[in-house]
């Protein structure tokens, strides 16, 4: 009978993640009182929309069997170059927001082309780029906080609505988007091809490289996106935005199902991995143990799950 739930759970990744959240959130709440607050909910919301909008890029370049660690990099640099469009330049704080997710969809375009152009392993390139980026941001900011941002869009970093924060919201929409792309949509199925097997969706005619670099642009939007909420939300362009953006995103995806390996997986089990890694971090600070443990603990779940990921996948294909 174990067997079979366990097989059921890996035919199933996505019931499997939802049951691990369960049972996690059932612990959380017996450890503290604090955890089913209403209040506390909201600042979990709040934590996952951040990481959630990152999860959600960084699990649809996995589908391809691609990684992009400059994701982090890039959210940073659209928002201190927000910052500086808003407050130094006097622009339009809603013109400068679009213009700023069109200069993170290029950026990731260029991390694109510059993968398939010079076929380059993505994961050497992107942390590359990731020093691009982040050289930049620090060269311009001399890494001193762009503050003054206008209230016009705080809204969109620290309102909410229906009782929930904005951003989360958002990374419901955009989890809809990125969900309907891969699920729905031809270019979806591509993507699936692409990460099952490069040469065989080469031979079936799909134009791979145009998959692979509309991912990266796609990937590189939703990174601006989530600096530019950040921005937001703290009212300043703090240099080390998205610093944080680089290690759990690929944890969250693995636990929701999305092997590094590419072909397999959805962005909704990336976000209930996401969720989970949020649920852990967020009872670590309500039981007072340092926030330093954190870190561990990210990188302790994204090697246990790449493990138990990859053990049973090897246990069950012998059936």
């Amino acid at each position: 009978m174990l067997r079979k739930a366990m097989g059921f759970m890996v035919s199933n990744p996505l019931s499997g993640v939802v049951g691990v959240l369960a049972v996690i959130v059932v612990v959380a709440s017996l450890l503290s009182e604090n955890f089913l607050n209403s209040y506390n909910l909201v600042i979990i919301a709040r934590s996952l929309a951040f990481i959630g909008i990152i999860t959600i890029a960084q699990s649809m370049l996995m589908i391809l069997g691609e990684l992009d660690l400059s994701l982090g990099a890039i959210g940073g640099f659209c928002g201190v170059i927000g910052g500086i469009l808003m407050v130094k330049l006097g622009l339009n704080p809603w013109l400068a927001f679009a213009l700023c997710l069109a200069i993170g969809a290029l950026f990731g375009l260029v991390n694109g082309l510059l993968v398939t152009l010079l076929r380059l392993p993505s994961l050497v390139l992107t942390i590359g780029m990731a020093g691009v980026y982040g050289g930049l941001n620090l060269v311009i900011t001399k890494g001193v906080a762009i503050t003054g941002i206008p209230a016009d869009i705080g809204f969109l970093g620290s309102g909410k609505w229906l009782g929930l924060p904005v951003p989360f919201w958002i990374m419901l929409l955009f989890l809809v988007v990125g969900c309907f792309l891969t699920l729905k949509t031809p270019f979806g199925r591509y993507m699936y091809a692409v990460g099952s097997n490069l040469p065989a969706a080469k031979m079936l005619g799909i134009r791979t490289d145009r998959v692979r670099v509309g991912v990266f642009a796609f990937a590189g939007f939703l990174a601006a996106l989530a600096g530019m909420l950040m921005v937001a939300r703290l009212g300043s362009a703090q240099p080390s935005i998205g610093d944080s953006w680089v290690l759990a995103p690929i944890a969250a995806a693995v636990i929701g199902g999305v092997p590094t390996t590419g072909g397999i997986g959805t962005p909704l089990g990336a976000i209930f991995g996401a969720a989970i890694i949020g649920v852990i971090e967020n009872i670590i600070v309500l039981l007072g143990v340092s926030p330093y443990w954190q870190s561990m603990v990210s990188g302790a779940i994204v090697v246990i799950a790449i493990s138990l990921d990859s053990i049973s996948r090897r246990y069950f294909k012998r059936d």
